[in-house]
């Protein structure tokens, strides 16, 4: 301390002499180095920098205004560093590069050192024109929390740090276009990062990772990735959408596998696979000049084992990475870990077969017959379909499940539920979290059927057995069930589910400021017979009422069991105990028997026959505090409460085509966020109202006032798309809109309804009388314009279409994957645009034909469409497969809009072939789809 003291002596003990030596660094000559040359202060190799920049702060230095690039060296003391750059921003407005890189000095062997620098001052948020930002050779552990506020920034450089991760909130510098975090302790990338659209060049070189997320897909600028050094042993399929990739460097790390894909990106000169774990290149990718192999034991087989004679030689267990091309694997009694294309793992121990079994799998659409949900569940994936069903596998299968992070977790559990034996039931399931946002749940299986996620209340069960036993709530402590001895005579298995409801939501309901209910208590069992001996419930008073001060005729004990529409007050005919904090009764049975569900809601699937099954209907307990005399009516609008959600409907257009048409239902609490990502590319009205709606209720947008939907898609039903609304889902849809009227003349002035429930026969094209009254039960939500613009040129639409080229009628495809009309084609071909070249590349075309085809419509850009997508049909007539070249040729030319719409076609076409057949009487009835009502018809999930 006392040198220390010494060293800093002379500097406090002479301001004068401090000043004059701003002086000089003001006014010097360009030999000095710390001269504030020009726009630019450098720094960053003088003695006590900060001090230097702190002093010119103090004398607000006038040319301090003109300095743009300011660098400081990271060896300086942390505190006083800190200190420093709090100044900046109100000193360097014009701020537009700094530099505050560590590496200065060298260690006692020789390299370089990190600097001290371990965090920003929140200050340096206000640099509105800082585009450059250098914290490299540093010691950060975290990124600087101002840093994702710096809205500006193109370039942030983070090499040789300490990071262990990447916040989310870096996916909200929208201008960043060069990102490096090379050497650093990275295990994970947030999929936040995929939000970087502006995004060049990204190093993530010298790091522990061994997994993208398929986000990384989503970098559509992406021109050089360095990936180089890490543990990486697959790649997500996502790669191969990166149509602007030129750099593709993977050397060092553990790959086994490459998607083929790669090699048709159309500007990739460089793909660097050196020194990884490659057996096996797609050929694509063995001839192509610009991959560079070195250092893979290509064409080896995998090492033996050097064990001892009595040792058994365990073989090392296959890697599957499946693509979006296959919908099955074959596992072997070595047993295999598996990746779906949809992101879906498997794990199949050795010895879980005894024969090798060729296992399909498909990531359905959730709908309400494939998705079993309770009043309070809510859904967080889509529906998993593993077959062949009902297999037993020798040894269990771990299968781990992607899902949405509920956005309620208290007293809340995730599980995974399946079919099994007719029946739906949940599994014991484990959570393991990979990213902040990115979840997995893990269980167990013995065999294969249906998979989703779900949210539900905390269940308590236990088995109740004649000596008695205790049952607790371990979502609220407070709520107990006690069995005495002799309550059964035999083993009996009883649920207990409590759920929340907060007190604000109960007193708004009631108008009441001093209104309160306790836990919603949920009890069931399995079978009717009551109980031998009263069982004692407990439930905890609501809040701010005690034993103490409570006046019983505001007690009001409900009861509600299904399937009565109504709740009942059992206050009288219960003998309430009251203590200090709670109230207890003796009931003798709380069992339950629900008749079959309705065809329409009832699980089957198609080929399996699933018989209607009794649903869980559990007796519901609730105590409320309140001044009203009659409450059944308000605790059934409460319990309605519980389960409603508020949400808003949006429409949206594509700025640079109106006629596709964005639809979306969202929670309340996400549309300004949703429209600020989105309105960059779309236009289009306000959010509608509020409105409360059910988990996995239906409803169905109808297109009014002239415009109707321009495809004929699965879930479309007379221009009406049918939509299911899952509350953690992403409920939308994108069509296309087109109308019958002239639009040379005049713009076209539409709109967009929105309806509760299943597509019906008739819908008032007004519907005034409907939109008269508001709430839940209405039929009609809301109402968004919808503008079509006036068109601009002399041909109209019909006078644009084949007017200089004759068409042949086709069919392309074949009856296994579907066919393609010339209607269909048109229909493609009038939605490519200036991406024809590329889609024709990716079919294989070859270059001088579409110089030719340029040259023959060379003032015309729909007859050149056209023609390259019909010469090319022509030519595949008869071909299998040429419907999925076509798909592909679109995702990789960057237009999955069309591809989906492809998709979709192709489905309802081969829906429409099982049906005539089964029409026909040509196909077992046990092995046709289930035939949808004239009120469920094609209701497709989300799209």
């Amino acid at each position: 301390m006392a040198a220390e003291a010494e060293r800093l002596e002379p500097e406090a003990a002479a301001p004068e002499d401090a000043v004059g030596e701003v002086a000089d660094a003001v006014d010097g000559e360009p030999g000095d180095p710390h001269l504030l040359l020009g726009n630019r202060l450098n720094l960053h190799l003088y003695p006590r920098g900060c001090h230097r920049l702190s002093q010119l702060c103090a004398q607000r230095a006038p040319r301090l205004l003109e300095v743009e690039f300011l660098q400081l060296s990271g060896h300086e003391d942390p505190r006083l560093l800190e200190a420093t750059l709090a100044q900046v921003p109100a000193n360097l407005q014009h701020l537009r590069s700094l530099v505050l890189r560590g590496g200065q000095q060298q260690d006692v062997l020789g390299a370089c050192s990190r600097g001290f620098l371990t965090t920003l001052p929140a200050g340096l948020s206000g640099l509105a024109r800082l585009a450059h930002l250098d914290l490299s050779f540093n010691s950060l552990e975290t990124l600087p929390a101002c840093v994702p506020h710096m809205r500006g920034l193109s370039t942030l450089l983070l090499s040789y740090n300490r990071l262990s991760e990447l916040p989310d909130s870096l996916g909200a510098l929208p201008s960043l276009s060069f990102l490096s975090v090379s050497h650093n302790c990275l295990r994970a990338l947030p999929p936040a990062l995929g939000s970087l659209s502006a995004l060049q060049r990204l190093d993530l070189s010298e790091n522990l990772l061994d997994i993208l997320p398929p986000e990384i897909g989503d970098l559509s600028s992406l021109t050089e990735l360095n990936l180089a050094s890490n543990r990486l042993q697959g790649l997500p399929i996502s790669l191969v959408g990166l149509r602007s990739l030129r750099f593709l460097i993977l050397h060092s790390n553990l790959l086994t596998s490459v998607p083929s894909g790669l090699a048709h990106l159309p500007l990739l000169a460089r793909l660097d696979l050196r020194d990884n774990q490659l057996r096996d290149v797609p050929p694509e990718l063995l001839d192509a000049p610009f991959v560079r192999l070195q250092g893979n034991p290509l064409g080896k087989a995998l090492p033996a084992s050097h064990s001892a004679p009595e040792t058994p030689v365990t073989c090392e267990m296959p890697r599957l990475f499946l693509n979006s091309d296959l919908d099955s694997f074959l596992v072997t009694p070595q047993g295999c870990l598996v990746t779906l294309a949809c992101g879906v793992r498997l794990r199949f121990p050795a010895g879980a077969t005894a024969d090798p079994v060729n296992i399909h799998y498909r990531l359905r659409l959730p709908e309400p017959r494939l998705v079993p949900l309770g009043p309070h569940d809510a859904l967080l994936s889509a529906v998993l379909e593993l077959r062949p069903h009902g297999v037993a596998f020798q040894q269990e299968v771990d299968l781990w499940l992607l899902f949405v992070p509920p956005r309620a977790r208290r007293c809340r559990e995730v599980v995974v539920r399946t079919l099994s034996d007719d029946s739906w039931s949940d599994l014991e399931t484990h959570l393991e979290e990979e990213a902040p946002k990115r979840l997995w749940a893990h269980c167990q299986v013995p065999h294969f059927s249906w998979f989703l996620v779900v949210s539900r209340p905390v269940s308590n069960t236990c088995l109740v057995p004649p000596e008695g036993t205790l049952l607790c709530s371990s979502g609220h402590p407070g709520v107990k069930v006690t069995f005495p001895p002799g309550a059964t005579d035999e083993p009996r298995r009883v649920r207990m589910q409590v759920v929340h409801m907060a007190s604000r939501e109960l007193r708004a309901l009631l108008e009441e400021p001093g209104a309160a209910a306790s836990p919603l208590l949920c009890l069931s069992q399995r079978g009717t017979a009551s109980f031998l001996q009263p069982v004692t419930v407990q439930l905890p008073l609501p809040p701010g009422v005690t034993g103490l001060s409570l006046d019983r005729t505001c007690l009001h004990l409900l009861y509600w069991a299904p399937p009565a529409a109504a709740w009942d007050d059992i206050t009288a005919q219960a003998a309430l105990e009251i203590t200090h904090l709670y109230a207890r009764f003796r009931v003798t049975h709380f069992s339950w028997s629900v008749p079959p569900a309705p065809a329409s809601s009832a699980p089957t699937l198609q080929r399996t026959r699933v018989p209607p099954t009794l649903i869980p209907g559990p007796r519901r307990y609730w105590l409320w505090h309140t001044t009203k005399s009659c409450v059944q009516g308000l605790a059934r609008k409460a319990w309605e409460r519980l389960r409603l959600h508020q949400v808003n409907l949006i429409a949206l257009q594509r700025r640079r085509d109106p006629e596709q048409v964005l639809l979306q239902c969202l929670p309340r609490r996400k549309v300004d966020a949703t429209l600020q990502r989105l309105l960059d590319r779309y236009r289009g009205p306000e959010p509608s109202d509020t409105v409360e709606m059910f988990e996995g209720e239906k409803f169905f947008a109808a297109f009014e006032k002239g415009i109707d939907v321009d495809a004929d898609r699965p879930d479309c039903v007379e221009g009406r798309i049918c939509f299911v609304f899952y509350s953690h889902l992403k409920n939308l849809k994108e069509v296309y809109v087109t109308t019958a009227l002239d639009r040379r003349a005049q713009a076209v002035r539409g709109q967009v309804s929105f309806y509760r429930g299943a597509v019906s026969e008739e819908v008032p094209e007004e519907a005034a009388a409907a939109r008269q009254r508001k709430g839940a039960d209405p039929l009609w939500m809301a109402t968004l314009p919808i503008k079509l613009p006036r068109l601009r040129g002399s041909q109209g639409p019909e006078q644009g279409r084949g007017a200089s080229l004759s068409l042949a009628p086709l069919n392309l495809g074949d009856a296994e994957t579907g066919f393609l009309t010339q209607s269909n084609l048109l229909n493609v071909a009038g939605r490519l645009g200036t991406d024809w070249p590329a889609v024709a590349l990716h079919l294989g075309m070859p270059y001088r034909e579409l110089q030719r085809i340029r040259h023959e419509f060379r003032d015309d850009l729909d007859g050149q469409i056209r023609c390259m997508l019909f010469s090319w049909a022509e030519r595949q007539a008869g071909q299998p497969g040429a419907v999925g070249l076509l798909v592909r040729a679109l995702e990789q030319s960057d237009r999955l809009d069309i591809a989906e719409e492809v998709r979709a076609i192709l489905e309802l076409g081969r829906q429409k072939y099982k049906d005539s057949i089964q029409r026909a009487s040509l196909a077992p009835r046990d092995l046709a789809p289930p035939k949808p009502s004239a009120s469920q018809a094609p209701e497709s999930a989300q799209a």
